[in-house]
């Protein structure tokens, strides 16, 4: 049986909240009955919700009002600076103070990246977060990192991405060696930015626990050619908004051959169980969640447009990283990596970090 769980619900972040929250809340308490949940948000527009939603589910709920909350287009700076209010400040807060393991929120993603670094501050050896997901493939899934957090990345945060890349894909998927490539325009050598070419090396070279591939390129996403891809923020964000892009393209013209003459009809019918598996398998609901790797705490975020069965998932992508205790696995294999093993390593990638200057979120 699992260790009880407790986690906080930013109720008031996303398009539809706290409706469409809520709702997620109790889908996830359904599925994880060793999970309870600490919900902050205006109690007087949760409180009706709540009754009929979660009624019989109390028990498992405790609420903390606050009437403020950051908008979907308010600056990260204006967030920390007056926010401490807020629904999404405060459940930072409670993971900080020890009340739950991990923070959910469906609001604004720079905001939330912001603010939990500030409070939770990052792992030793973690320069910089990294936005983290997994994406369907041909193979099954594949974690990739980093999906918009780091616009620039140096060779010393690419590898520091890997490693927790590594460490989720081996914990939470459940894999014994993943593999990791880097997200290149070539898979050749002299191929690439001097960052990620740097980065291969060092992960050639240092003999680092992982599985290293090598360079990957964009088509590699959708094979499933390796089980961790790492890139840097800019190219990760794109290339994750092109899948979606696609994904929906394909859909859409599939349902319009579907109903372009009766006999297409006739074989919809007649496929229409395979077409629901296909649908299912490519429903970007079932992959919702998206975690900041390297905090020290668990922060979790939702896509801001998902409805309850999406953000249902989001909360079980935290309790996942809280069963699995993550954090203390990244913890561990930094100490290893950075003191133990390849201290001549560590000393070039920190020199290489004081000479890059980049601007902070």
């Amino acid at each position: 049986m699992r260790t009880k769980l407790t986690l906080s619900v930013d109720a008031m972040g996303g398009d539809d909240a706290p409706q469409m929250t809520i709702e997620g809340v109790k889908l996830a308490l359904i599925a994880l009955p060793h999970v309870s949940i600490l919900l902050f948000g205006d109690k007087s527009k949760m409180g009706p919700i709540i009754d009929s939603v979660l009624a019989g589910m109390q028990d498992r709920i405790e609420i903390h009002h606050t009437e403020d909350k950051v908008s979907s287009d308010e600056k990260p700076s204006s967030a920390l600076r007056n926010g401490r209010n807020s629904s999404m400040r405060l459940a930072i807060n409670s993971v900080r103070d020890g009340k739950a393991a991990g923070v959910i929120s469906a609001g604004n993603t720079g905001a939330l990246m912001a603010m939990a670094k500030f409070v939770m501050k990052t792992l030793p050896g973690i320069d910089r977060p990294a936005i983290a997901s997994t994406l369907p493939t041909r193979r099954g899934q594949t974690v990739m990192l980093d999906l918009g957090a780091n616009i620039d990345c140096d060779a010393n945060n690419l590898t520091q991405f890997a490693v927790m890349g590594e460490v989720y894909a081996r914990n939470v998927l459940g894999l014994k060696k993943p593999t990791i490539g880097l997200l290149n325009v070539g898979v050749e050598g002299m191929k690439g930015k001097d960052s990620v070419k740097l980065t291969a090396k060092i992960l050639q070279e240092t003999h680092l626990p992982i599985e290293f591939y090598g360079f990957v390129e964009g088509t590699d996403i959708g094979a499933g050619t390796v089980d961790v891809i790492v890139t840097d923020g800019f190219t990760g964000n794109v290339a994750l908004k092109t899948a979606e892009g696609t994904a929906d393209l394909v859909i859409h013209y599939l349902r319009k051959a579907l109903a372009s003459s009766p006999f297409a009809i006739l074989g919809a019918l007649i496929a229409r169980p395979a077409l629901k598996r296909l649908k299912q398998k490519l429903d970007p609901r079932r992959y919702n969640g998206a975690m900041f790797l390297g905090l020290n705490g668990i922060c979790v975020k939702s896509h801001g447009g998902t409805d309850a069965f999406g953000f249902s998932n989001a909360i079980k992508v935290a309790a996942d990283m809280a069963d699995n205790n993550i954090n203390d696995d990244i913890k561990h294999d930094f100490a290893e990596l950075m003191a133990e093993q390849h201290p001549d390593d560590h000393d070039t990638l920190l020199e290489k970090n004081e000479k890059s200057e980049v601007p902070p979120l």
